[in-house]
């Protein structure tokens, strides 16, 4: 189905990119929101980060570590989410993740960027 207001994606055929070592992202951009499913690997660490998007990290299978807030701060926590779980990062918080285990993810921004946390870190 594909009309001016609807479309029907299916993620076995969006295109794959690899902006780090150790992982696999397929990104749906929508006007004002964007969906990104992720597989993290084992060993996957992104260094602390923020943006002005609203981030949503669903955890679908797996195991990883964040830490949210200035590293050090007296706001700063570590956070360990497994599958089943939801991370919700307001807009401009710190943050930083390093996978565990292999990581099943779907990553939600609002509103819409070209570049997230993974990007500002990418391969040269």
């Amino acid at each position: 189905m594909t009309t001016a207001s609807a479309r029907v994606l299916t993620w076995s055929e969006l295109e794959t990119d690899h902006p780090m070592d150790l992982i696999d992202r397929q990104r749906i951009v929508g006007d004002r929101m964007m969906i990104s499913r992720v597989r993290l690997h084992p060993g996957f660490v992104v260094p602390q980060h923020q943006h002005e998007n609203e981030q949503f990290v669903v955890m679908l299978s797996g195991k990883a570590r964040f830490h949210v807030g200035d590293v050090g701060g007296d706001a700063s926590e570590e956070v360990m989410l497994v599958g089943g779980q939801v991370l919700a990062l307001a807009s401009n918080v710190p943050h930083s993740c390093e996978a565990i285990e292999e990581c099943l993810i779907l990553d939600l921004f609002s509103p819409v960027s070209q570049g997230t946390g993974v990007d500002a870190h990418a391969r040269a």
